[in-house]
């Protein structure tokens, strides 16, 4: 696989987990600790792939922003986690 291609991987993954926990957060009642795990969790996996070149900080940190722009509830969470 391609270097490109990896990164888009990447991205798209990201991008669906976020939008799993976001709408699990608004949707279902869960509990902002539950929640919170899972976004800490997310974020890891974030910093993980920068570390390994499979995403690059600035995609990284414009993913996390969209998500909070389209979510706003996500952003404290992140934040506390």
């Amino acid at each position: 696989m391609k270097r490109r291609a990896r990164t888009e991987r990447t991205e798209r993954i990201l991008v669906a987990r976020l939008e799993e926990l976001a709408r699990t957060l608004e949707r279902s009642g869960a509990s902002a600790d539950s929640v919170g795990r899972l976004l800490e969790s997310a974020s890891i996996a974030t910093m993980n792939a920068v570390a390994l070149n499979l995403l690059s900080a600035d995609a990284a940190d414009e993913i996390w922003r969209e998500t909070e722009k389209r979510h706003p509830q996500v952003a404290p969470l992140r934040r506390a986690a």
